[in-house]
């Protein structure tokens, strides 16, 4: 549990630091939204479409062994970026990266389902909680750090943080981690458990929610750069307001965990779907000092809902297939993260950055008839679920 944390808190921190990134790429190579969503693109659509490839390799190879590489790579490639002096350079290490980051979610997610079995919801939250650490903590960082440094060294120490890791992951991770998912017998037999049939068609609802919440999310923070120039703020700016968000997003696990205590899971997605598009239409209101008060409790509601998602993935996994359906799972809520961008860039280069920001948010409100198609089917399974 504690190393596949420290892997997701070292991969979701680089991902998230893209965002920093991206005024540096706009200012040095003279870029708009549409070049930088690309750009992000290429990163998140190798990402996700390396999914299953990835789940595959580990199950051949050993989860460490694949993880531990992927590790490595994407630190190196992230370092290589500060080398590059174009655009197909830049896209060609983030490619890389993105084939290192490919490694983590499926097998470190399906590690921590074999290693708890029915039990493993609290610990995916905790795993992804280490995410929201690793996101909420390596972006202020290097903010920071590149004040006096500027990045390309600074990534440097990323890659050799990366090798430390990946070491951590070589020596310390069980071997038999690696080794194929068993079927329990009282897995298997829900095969034929009541509600059981209606298991795929929940996992394609389940996708699609995830897919709208990605999209609201990452649509988000591909303008938040711009909504903080516009309200005045610096680049130091930009670095605490990435880490007020993924604070917020680490929170929202509790807050989450609370309201589905007292609202049940299906209420609670709807409840932080519309929160979200209200916090979004506040934060374009409000100006800097306010809004950087906002910023928590808009990752409250970003990130506590999809880790509620992410949590609903073995209920609705094939018996003895909880790698490939979460392989499957990331695979495309990564890829419409890396397609998204590319819709809202066009929207905020021909509308302008607002008006994509509001669409955005908007977009957070169609999961709740969505949620509502659901729900019926996570009732038939609770059963199933609690054996």
């Amino acid at each position: 549990m504690v190393i596949t944390g420290l892997a997701h808190a070292f991969h979701d921190g680089l991902t998230s630091s893209i965002y920093l990134l991206m005024p540096l790429w706009q200012a040095q190579l003279g870029l708009n939204y549409s070049a930088l969503a690309l750009l992000r693109a290429l990163y998140i659509g190798t990402l996700a479409g390396l999914q299953i490839p990835s789940g595959r390799l580990g199950r051949r190879m050993g989860i460490p062994a694949v993880l531990g590489i992927g590790t490595v790579l994407s630190g190196c490639a992230f370092a290589l970026s500060g080398l590059s002096g174009g655009v197909l350079s830049l896209g060609a290490t983030l490619v890389l990266a993105g084939a290192g980051g490919s490694t983590q979610h499926p097998l470190a997610s399906a590690a921590v389902s074999r290693a708890y079995g029915s039990a493993a919801r609290g610990p995916l939250g905790l795993y992804n909680f280490a995410g929201d650490l690793g996101k909420a903590s390596l972006p202020p960082l290097l903010a920071v750090a590149m004040g006096p440094q500027g990045w390309h060294p600074v990534f440097w120490a990323v890659a050799v943080l990366g090798a430390v890791v990946a070491f951590v992951i070589l020596r310390l991770m069980p071997r038999s981690s690696g080794d194929p998912i068993s079927v329990a017998p009282a897995v298997a037999a829900t095969a034929k458990a009541p509600g059981y049939k209606g298991r795929g068609r929940g996992f394609v609802l389940l996708i699609a929610i995830a897919l709208f919440d990605g999209c609201a999310g990452v649509a988000l923070l591909l303008f938040l750069p711009a909504l903080m120039q516009m309200k005045g703020g610096t680049p130091a700016t930009l670095g605490l307001a990435l880490s007020l968000i993924f604070v917020g997003g680490a929170c929202g696990k509790a807050v989450c965990g609370w309201l589905g205590n007292h609202l049940g899971l299906v209420m609670t997605v709807i409840v932080t779907e519309i929160g979200t598009t209200a916090a979004v239409m506040a934060l374009l209101a409000l100006p800097l000092v306010p809004a950087l008060a906002l910023l928590p409790i808009l990752g409250i509601m970003l990130n506590g809902t999809s880790s509620v998602l992410y949590g609903t993935v073995p209920e609705l996994a094939p018996p003895g297939r909880i790698e490939h359906a979460f392989a499957l799972f990331y695979s495309c809520t990564l890829g419409s993260s890396a397609l998204a961008p590319v819709l809202y860039g066009w929207l905020g280069d021909t509308a302008g950055p607002r008006w994509a920001v509001i669409v955005a948010g908007a977009t957070a409100l169609a999961v709740v008839p969505l949620m509502i198609l659901l729900a019926p089917i996570l009732k038939s399974l609770e059963p199933t679920a609690r054996s």
